[in-house]
């Protein structure tokens, strides 16, 4: 498992991104919610009422790593983070700022 800290807007972020097999679970964690790749479920997580969206990759089969998520595009949101501001359609990173 790799963990990555970074910066956003004077926040600090946590991403993960965890082997399994041939692909990689990567998800970035804010003080408000999470941004993950298409294995995170966010409707689950919706009913512990943690703010998530999913995201799908933007020039590769997978999202890989950190980068490919925060460039990667915003496929599906649950309720919690639609009431922050996520939408559809804008990058992971975008995303993570309204998590924040």
């Amino acid at each position: 498992m790799e963990k990555q800290t970074f910066s956003l807007d004077g926040t600090t972020v946590t991403g993960y991104c965890i082997p399994i097999g041939p692909v990689n679970l990567v998800f970035a964690e804010t003080p408000r919610g999470l941004v993950g790749c298409g294995a995170v479920d966010v409707v689950a997580l919706e009913k512990f009422s943690i703010p998530a969206a999913k995201v799908r990759p933007r020039d590769a089969d997978s999202i890989r790593n950190i980068d490919d998520l925060l460039t990667g595009t915003i496929a599906v949101v649950n309720t919690f983070a639609r009431d922050l501001g996520v939408k559809t359609d804008m990058t992971g990173k975008e995303a993570l700022r309204l998590l924040i």
